[in-house]
């Protein structure tokens, strides 16, 4: 494994939905699948782990907690023009949770993916 990838697992309700939704929209590129059960996809310098309720990762713990997609935490994603990605995505007929919110550092936009796990798309503020 390239030490330079960083490793992220997500927690989704169906494998294949998600390779679709993270390569044909965010330009992930496909590294395995053994669909249903996980998928690990690749942009950049990030591993993005798929797995569904079938898999290793998504076995009940100890307590009976079953782990489940659409926590808060997500992805960030840098884009060079963040209005545009949104009307790209929006005309793909993908869901957002919030609008484009700008702050001083930037602007930003929580992206769903199929099992409502974020994405946030960040378009950092010119300096």
């Amino acid at each position: 494994m390239p030490e330079e990838l960083v490793n992220v697992r997500y927690m989704v309700d169906g494998v294949q939905a998600a390779v679709d939704f993270y390569t044909t929209h965010l330009g992930f590129q496909l590294r395995s699948s053994a669909a249903p059960a996980f998928a690990d996809i690749t942009r950049g310098g990030l591993r993005l782990l798929l797995s569904g309720p079938g898999s290793s990762a998504g076995r009940p713990m100890p307590d009976g907690v079953t782990p489940s997609p659409g926590g808060w935490n997500r992805i960030h994603l840098i884009v060079d023009d963040l209005a545009t990605e949104v009307e790209r995505l929006r005309s793909a007929g993908l869901s957002f949770r919030n609008d484009i919110v700008n702050g001083p550092g930037g602007s930003q936009i929580l992206l769903q993916d199929p099992s409502g796990n974020f994405v946030e798309l960040f378009q950092p503020a010119a300096r």
